[in-house]
């Protein structure tokens, strides 16, 4: 609570600049797969054309088992900047007030992507998902899906107050 208080400014800022540069919403709102599988709404700001998740299945993916690109071209010029700097991720501070989500954890992920997390993969489930966490902290974009998964189920397994710390 009282991060959102500290940081409304900035979201009033990021809130203008969205609405003088790109027509649309100015949150993007989706369902992702919290603890125990349990969905929630996610809250970003948005930082894509409208209609981007329609084009997702005209571009090519680059990592397995998630849908990234270097260098997507749904991300509007403000968006780059807004991902940049991770402050497109600040709305989940909203999630993480609602309890949907913690400060610390692996990331939500999408009902479409939760084939790729058979057998072992599935322990990631076992908490809350994170604004950041191990994964984000280590490789980010660099990292393939195993790795990814691999850092959340570190983090799972070895889950503390001062682990939280140190990410």
């Amino acid at each position: 609570g009282i991060a959102l208080l500290v940081l409304s400014p900035l979201f009033l800022t990021v809130v203008l600049l969205i609405k003088m540069t790109m027509p649309g919403p100015v949150f993007y709102k989706h369902e992702r797969l919290g603890k125990n599988l349990k969905p929630f709404m996610l809250y970003k700001f948005r930082s894509m054309i409208i209609g981007a998740d329609s084009k997702k299945t005209e571009l090519k993916n680059e990592v397995k088992g998630l849908f990234k690109m270097k260098d997507d071209p749904r991300i509007t010029r403000l968006g780059k900047f807004l991902r940049r700097t991770c402050i497109d991720e600040l709305p989940q501070l909203i999630n993480i007030f609602k309890g949907d989500m913690s400060l610390v954890g692996p990331r939500p992920h999408l009902q479409s992507e939760l084939k790729n997390f058979s057998g072992w993969r599935m322990a990631r489930f076992k908490v809350k998902p994170g604004l950041t966490g191990l994964w984000q902290v280590n490789g980010r974009h660099e990292l393939n899906f195993d790795k990814a998964v691999l850092y959340d189920i570190y983090y799972v397994k070895r889950m503390s107050l001062f682990l939280d710390i140190q990410i």
